[in-house]
């Protein structure tokens, strides 16, 4: 790691302009600031600011990143001065093997990626768990309610039977723009 922190580049102009992302473009203006590295203007990406060639392109763990493809990649891999980084492309099926692959030969793996609801749960139930005050009881839900709730209200079962209808909708109690209008004009 360096003792240095490396200034952020940002694009001129994208602290004012909303348009203008912040991503780094190099200044090619002929009256422009940051190109003439004007004092209380953002600086400008120089080979000064590289990092030594010792720590160039390592992980700020500290550990240089080898890509990995399937689990036979993890052979060569040194754990005490190398990471892996598992292959976008590579599969879950494939990924949870070299993750095992990994843990055995205790293999820091940079991009793991999520756990699955099944991992979760298993590590959430071994831990014991402290009995709470039981709940309100839930509405009990009878035969009737759930009939009526389910199936619509027929004089007669069977085909061509005609349903009966109540009436549950209600006005809103939103009024529009015509009918105030014409509450007026009946007013009048």
């Amino acid at each position: 790691m360096s003792s240095y922190k490396r200034p952020r580049f940002v694009r001129e102009e994208s602290w004012r302009y909303k348009r203008v992302k912040e991503s780094w473009r190099s200044p090619r203006g002929k009256t422009s600031r940051v190109r003439r590295s004007k004092e209380g203007w953002p600086p400008v990406v120089k080979i000064g600011y590289a990092r030594p060639k010792a720590i160039r392109g390592e992980h700020p763990s500290g550990l240089k990143e080898i890509m990995v493809w399937r689990p036979k990649d993890l052979e060569g891999i040194d754990p005490t001065t190398q990471a892996a980084r598992i292959a976008h492309t590579v599969g879950e099926r494939k990924r949870v093997d070299i993750l095992d692959q990994a843990k055995k030969s205790n293999i820091k793996v940079l991009n793991p990626g999520p756990k699955k609801e099944a991992e979760i749960a298993t590590e959430i139930a071994p831990e014991a768990v402290e009995p709470t005050a039981p709940a309100a009881p839930a509405e009990p839900t009878t035969e009737a309610t759930a009939e009526t709730a389910t199936e619509p209200l027929t004089e007669e079962t069977g085909p061509g039977a005609e349903v009966k209808e109540t009436e549950t909708t209600k006005e809103s109690p939103k009024k529009t723009k015509k009918s105030k209008k014409l509450k007026k004009r009946s007013k009048k």
